[in-house]
């Protein structure tokens, strides 16, 4: 039988949104995504010819922006109030991986700067979108970019796993705050998406220079999920920002929504051993 394409259900029908770090990977994805279903969307990124290229092809907005600098993020917010008059959603999802190896030895410039993308940068988003919502009353959602590395040790560098943890922690203070004005603030928690962080990290890790997403996806869908052969994509994590961002996720706040097919939830020696068993 022929599997036919549902269409979009505009469920962001006049709703304005700004990504960060839209220009490629999960928040390209996403940006597609919310436009296909009714979005204003505007990409903020420092790939300008990504994000303009991709603003023009739904008919949204970029700006270039550095989200460590607070002036960049506070000009996205703006673009979206002068362009159409409101903001309703803000997806923080710019993020760099930051240095590897032993903490005995960690560049702390280069923390500096992971930290002043990973985690200053989405405070500066929570900032500028929460006084815009209250500002125009809008019960709007704000979704940051965590990761399953701030559930589990030893899937991320020091100073990113201490970036992605501390976002988990200002999403639950920053909900604490901004439910009274009808605000709500989550983070999805993706693992093992085949994005260029991911395939530079796993280039670095097994010294493969021409490692590609393909070869990652098919090492992750092995060893980093209890859904044997399947691993998360930009899309999976796309419709997750979705639903936080649309009314089916209207009571919903504080919460971290985990996109990893379980595999922080169970034992990676005893999940083998039961998949092995039971493979036909």
């Amino acid at each position: 039988m022929e599997r036919k394409t549902l269409l979009p259900s505009k469920k962001l029908v006049n709703k304005v949104a700004v990504i960060t770090g839209g220009a490629r990977g999960i928040g390209a994805a996403a940006a597609t995504l919310f436009a296909q279903n009714g979005a204003h969307v505007v990409i903020a990124d420092i790939l300008d010819d990504l994000g303009a290229a991709l603003a023009e092809s739904i008919e949204g907005r970029y700006v270039h922006c550095d989200v460590s600098k607070e002036a960049d993020v506070e000009s996205a917010i703006e673009l979206a109030l002068r362009w159409k008059g409101q903001l309703d959603i803000m997806f923080n999802n710019a993020g760099i991986s930051g240095p590897s190896g032993s903490i005995t030895s960690l560049d702390m410039g280069k923390v500096q700067q992971l930290l002043s993308v990973n985690i200053f940068g989405y405070l500066h988003g929570i900032k500028y979108a929460a006084a815009a919502m209250i500002k125009t009353r809008t019960n709007g959602s704000i979704i940051c970019t965590s990761s399953s590395a701030a559930i589990m040790g030893g899937l991320g560098g020091h100073a990113y796993t201490l970036s992605k943890e501390a976002i988990n922690g200002l999403v639950r203070s920053a909900a604490c705050e901004l439910g009274v004005h009808g605000i709500r603030v989550n983070s999805i928690s993706p693992h093992g998406v085949p994005t260029e962080i991911l395939v530079t990290a796993y280039r670095e890790l097994l010294r493969k220079e021409d490692m590609q997403a393909e070869d990652v996806s098919k090492i992750v869908g092995e060893t980093g999920s209890l859904l044997r052969g399947r691993c998360a994509t930009v899309k999976d994590v796309a419709e997750a920002a979705l639903f936080l961002a649309s009314e089916d996720s209207g009571f919903i706040t504080a919460h971290n929504l985990v996109l990893d097919g379980g595999y922080t939830s169970a034992t990676s020696t005893l999940s083998f051993i039961y998949q092995s068993t039971n493979r036909e």
